[in-house]
């Protein structure tokens, strides 16, 4: 490095230049810091000022707002950096803002000259990037740490609160912490911008002469993140699929009162593999190590949040009942008061309309709640509460029954915070205040949605519950196209999009051996995509086609072998489709194992 700033101060805005041998970015923010200068050959340099271009060609210039990150490939390295950003709201004072705009810069030109084969595959891991720039959800700050809670950012201490943002951040729910690994190497403090994805959304309302300030932040855990059907249960070491801190934090007469709940995939190996059903069956691997994977996964839990209990909303019939069953008997051996596990049947006891329902589960856990509390501070910056227990809640996609049940128990908590702070009396409750109340559901409900597109493409089901209080006809339906968007992504979109999250995140390197070629070539399900809508014209046609045939038999024998053919015209096709969508799902890997 030429020269190293050590003022650990975020550049907020730089002009990015592109010259013909590097990009430069020159911070325009009324700093006085040196320019980060990325080389076409991959290194990183800091220089003092933009170097002249001696090229008849006028160099492009743009404006941005963050780098996210220096991605190594096969033949180069990508700059990832933020082009568009958005004022959403504060977290503890702070602006929060969230991304816009993703844009991928190849640096190094090298590809260009490499053999015809490395140049395929480096185009592949290329057009990977750029559905990585279409990542919904990302949020940052330029003054406070938003990966950790207001109780975790107060136990800090001043000490470590005064360190870069990236060196207090919680590595598991930086988004971009393996893309950071470059500029954290080369010490670049000022460019090093950690990003989270998850949801924020706030609201502030009047409650007589008292405002009172309403914030819901999710951070999602990157240790084994992904997409719906491609990422379920857990890993050996305990990491589970969409796994997502909540908080839910007040403001109110200078306090500041902090609820953090959390859902996860259940803990033990098991999959689901796509295969054009609608709902491919479950399968359960390793069972014998079940129990040691449970431990580690609630072990790890007890260390970052204490006490645990752990809400299990999956069915006790069919093929969901195999997981529910497993995983009761994988954690019977760890439990006790400070480790407990409640099952409660979501569709059985609360059906499709009646979640009022779920009372009957928070007269349960009322104890646990009260027991371990919640993070409350004073209008002197006094701490007064410690959180000191995490309620874990999960289904099967930890989607729509968790967050109808997380938005009750968030409900519940914030009813025992204003009665503490004096705003409401000792049995009143957030329903008897209509304009807060459709604040605090709509609050819920937006926060659903977002956790569902991350996860399964489409806004989560059972949400008009949530948002209104009762189920709709409107929101049936609206649940009934989700699901059909839900089955097409899973089977024709979330392949690639859970290549792009591995390959962003560190998950899986870019693997050099020559047999790896064979992998770019789109096959089975993937190929076909393009050509659904024909694929499933040809399957409703001859199922047609066969109903008519059939109905003529009576008056015309020779109709019975056309209404054969189409049939079996219609079960090749769909035959055909699935093995294929088989080999798809079990096809090598774009990439090796790392962590």
């Amino acid at each position: 490095m030429e020269k190293s700033d050590q003022n650990g101060k975020l550049y907020t805005r730089m002009r990015l230049w592109e010259l013909p041998d590097q990009y430069v970015a020159e911070p325009i923010d009324g700093s006085s810091g040196s320019c980060l200068s990325v080389n076409r050959d991959g290194t990183i340099t800091l220089i003092d000022e933009v170097p002249h271009c001696t090229t008849v060609r006028v160099p492009k210039i743009q404006t941005i707002y963050g780098v996210v990150g220096i991605l190594k490939l096969l033949a180069g390295s990508y700059l990832v950096v933020i082009t568009e950003r958005e004022c959403v709201g504060s977290y503890l004072g702070h602006p929060i803002y969230k991304v816009l705009s993703l844009k991928v810069f190849s640096c190094d030109r090298t590809a260009k000259n490499t053999r015809d084969e490395k140049k395929k595959m480096e185009s592949e891991f290329y057009s990977l990037l750029k559905v990585a720039e279409k990542t919904p959800g990302l949020y940052f700050s330029y003054e406070v740490n938003i990966t950790l809670s207001a109780q975790c950012l107060n136990d800090l201490g001043e000490e470590s609160s005064r360190l870069p943002l990236w060196r207090q951040a919680e590595p598991r729910f930086m988004w971009n912490n393996y893309m950071l690994e470059i500029l954290i190497e080369n010490k670049l403090d000022p460019y090093i911008l950690p990003v989270i994805q998850g949801t924020y959304q706030n609201f502030q309302a009047a409650i007589g002469k008292d405002i009172i300030d309403v914030t819901l932040i999710a951070r999602r855990c990157t240790r084994r993140n992904g997409t719906r059907m491609w990422r379920r249960g857990a890993d050996v070491d305990g990491y589970v699929a969409n796994f997502v801190e909540s908080e839910q934090i007040i403001q109110l007469k200078g306090y500041t009162a902090s609820f953090v709940q959390v859902r996860g995939s259940i803990p033990f190996l098991w999959e689901q593999i796509v295969d054009l059903s609608y709902k491919p069956k479950f399968e359960i691997m390793k069972p014998e190590i079940a129990p040691r994977v449970a431990e580690r996964h609630f072990l790890d839990l007890r260390k970052k949040y204490g006490n645990v209990l752990a809400i299990d909303l999956v069915n006790t019939r069919g093929d969901e009942g195999r997981l529910t069953e497993k995983f009761a008997t994988s954690v019977q051996n760890i439990l006790n008061d400070d480790m407990r596990y409640y099952h409660f049947d979501f569709h059985k006891i609360c059906g499709h309309v009646h979640f009022e329902r779920l009372n009957i589960l928070y007269d349960q856990m009322e104890d646990f709640l009260i027991k371990n509390r919640y993070y409350l501070i004073n209008d002197k910056g006094e701490k007064v509460e410690t959180q000191i227990g995490i309620v874990r809640t999960n289904c099967v996609d930890c989607l729509d029954r968790t967050n109808v049940t997380q938005s009750m128990i968030g409900r519940k908590m914030l009813e025992f915070q204003l009665q503490r702070l004096g705003l409401f009396d000792a049995d009143e409750s957030i329903s008897i205040h209509p304009n807060f109340d459709d604040c605090f559901k709509i609050l819920w409900a937006d926060h659903g949605d977002d956790v569902s597109i991350q996860y399964s493409g489409t806004p989560a089901l059972k949400g008009d519950f949530v948002r209104f209080g009762r189920r709709t006809m409107k929101g049936v339906l609206k649940d009934g196209w989700n699901a059909l968007m839900r089955y097409y992504l899973n089977n024709f979109v979330d392949g690639t999009k859970q290549d792009s999250i591995d390959l962003v995140q560190g998950h899986y390197i870019v693997s050099l051996s020559r047999d790896l070629t064979s992998n770019l070539k789109k096959v089975g399900i993937e190929a076909i995509a393009p050509y659904f809508p024909v694929v499933l014209g040809m399957i409703l046609m001859g199922i047609f086609f066969a109903l008519l045939s059939l109905m003529r038999v009576r008056n015309d024998y020779w109709q019975l072998p056309l209404s054969i053919f189409w049939a079996t015209l219609s079960i090749a096709t769909i035959k055909y489709v699935r093995a294929n969508c088989r080999a798809f799902c079990n096809r090598p890997r774009l990439y090796r194992p790392t962590r």
